[in-house]
């Protein structure tokens, strides 16, 4: 039946019943219900359902309820946020594809609030153009709360095994002047993100001689409790096939870069930021290379704590078009990829606007503000 609780968290049946039953069978373990129900109810009891990160709360008793009403759940609860109408794509993969893991190797964590790790990557040499179908994050068990993201960013090729030999502290004055040839994100990850599986007809190209030969890979430790003596070996798995794909995968990224300059105040219920990709840049960026304009089929929006909604505006001969991605419901815990319903172009010439909502109304001090999309 179709319930709604109030602020006192008391459950109280719905004078409009919007519950749908579809099909429901019971064995001696489990109980199953199908049910449907409007994503818009006109119901001021019931909370619409959008693209945006819904939380949902389950609980469940042992005892059917009874005519006095429900049993209380005690510790069978629980809560996990998704997104209803944009679930993660899921493509069989034959078991047998090649792999390989670009990890960390006892990682000492700074007991400190936040530290980037950069490790330098050779991609086993492919003596033909592949094609990678997935990557999965390998979050070392007990870490998920410290691994806040992984970007993966192609290197110089001009550089020899040497460079292997040691990982350091990122954006640091001794940090090794291979670092600064890694400048194109090729892969994205963040906390609460599962495997990113690519499209059949898309793939991320490995092995030919303008392909990735050295990566590095930067690991955002987030540790606010200041915890001592943490080792890590977390990283990426890269699933990859010799059968190839029609098109070759690439990251842009639009939004505002760490800077003194973009800063939040302190209690602040709502502060509103935009980060601009404008029309010179995209037709900088595109016009020689991509005159055709390249096609989105994914997006990740990514903030971090005070970040409470994110949208991505786009902008086509200066009219606004449907948004290419947003969430009005961000959890910082929850960091997916939007897979597009349709692929997106984005054309030389158009404006690209990251739009974020951020909360510090339990802030005391000032907020120093990175975010990006992928």
């Amino acid at each position: 039946q179709d319930y709604f609780t109030d602020e006192n968290r008391v459950l109280k049946k719905d004078p409009q019943q919007d519950y749908h039953l579809e099909y429901a069978m019971e064995n001696s373990t489990h109980t199953i219900l199908e049910f449907s129900r409007e994503l818009h109810t006109c119901d001021t009891n019931d909370k619409s359902i959008t693209e945006s990160t819904v939380r949902v709360i389950w609980a469940y008793h042992h005892k059917d309820m009874g005519e006095a009403g429900q049993n209380y759940h005690g510790s069978n609860r629980g809560t996990k946020s998704l997104r209803l109408l944009n679930p993660e794509k899921e493509e069989v993969l034959s078991a047998s594809l090649p792999y390989f893991d670009l990890t960390n190797k006892d990682v000492p964590v700074p007991d400190k609030d936040t530290t980037y790790w950069c490790q330098m990557f050779k991609i086993p040499v492919q003596h033909e153009k592949h094609h990678v179908t997935k990557v999965e994050p390998l979050i070392q068990k007990g870490h998920e709360n410290l691994v806040h993201h992984i970007l993966l960013y192609q290197c110089s090729s001009n550089l020899n095994d040497s460079v292997l030999d040691y990982g350091h502290e990122c954006y640091h004055p001794n940090m090794p002047d291979s670092f600064l040839t890694c400048e194109t994100v090729i892969f994205a990850w963040a906390i609460g993100g599962e495997g990113f599986t690519y499209p059949p007809h898309v793939g991320l190209s490995i092995g030919t001689a303008t392909d990735p030969q050295f990566v590095l890979m930067e690991v955002h430790y987030d540790n606010p409790s200041y915890t001592e003596g943490l080792v890590d070996n977390s990283g990426l798995r890269l699933i990859y096939t010799p059968v190839l794909r029609k098109y070759d995968a690439g990251v842009i990224e639009a939004g505002l870069w760490v800077s003194l300059f973009h800063n939040i105040p302190p209690g602040m219920p709502e502060f509103v930021s935009e980060g601009h990709c404008t029309l010179e840049c995209l037709e900088e960026a595109l016009g020689a290379e991509r005159p055709a304009g390249i096609h989105v089929f994914a997006v990740l929006l990514h903030a971090h704590l005070a970040g409470r909604a994110i949208r991505m505006r786009h902008f086509h001969n200066g009219v606004e078009q449907k948004l290419l991605a947003y969430d009005d419901e961000f959890d910082f815990n929850f960091q997916e990829f939007q897979y597009l319903k349709e692929e997106r172009t984005i054309l030389p010439g158009d404006n690209l606007i990251t739009e974020c909502h951020y909360s510090t109304v339990d802030r005391i001090r000032m907020t120093w503000v990175r975010k990006v999309l992928m």
